[in-house]
């Protein structure tokens, strides 16, 4: 069996097509296979910020809250203005690399940010 016949809400296998939409008899969840299938390459579509919008390398972005710093008693205080952002894949979630005036690089996690 491949994947889109599984249902995405309880993984059973026992999922069938009507017309367009895919219907698990279990829990009677319907999908679009079409749709899925868009949804996931609009995901995976890049990095995004707090709101939704896609970050590049170069550019500025401005962030939402205080961040401590681990391992120092610094803050990077909401309303920062971070320019010329690196984009980076991360396992722990700091997908973005900066230098922030005063305090020096670091990593940021692309949800604490707004793109300024």
């Amino acid at each position: 069996m491949t994947d889109t016949m599984k249902c995405p809400a309880c993984s059973s296998e026992h999922a069938y097509q009507d017309r367009d939409l895919w219907v698990c008899p279990e829990c009677g969840h319907e999908w679009s296979g079409a749709a899925e299938a868009a949804a996931d390459t609009a995901q995976d579509a890049g990095v995004r910020d707090a709101n939704g919008n896609v970050l590049a390398d170069g550019d500025s972005v401005i962030v939402i809250k205080d961040l401590k710093i681990k391992g120092s008693s610094s803050v990077v205080k909401g309303g920062t203005k971070v320019r010329n952002i690196r984009l980076q894949d991360a396992s722990d979630g700091h997908n973005i690399a900066c230098k922030i005036d005063g305090i020096g690089a670091m990593n940021l996690k692309s949800e604490f940010v707004k793109k300024a």
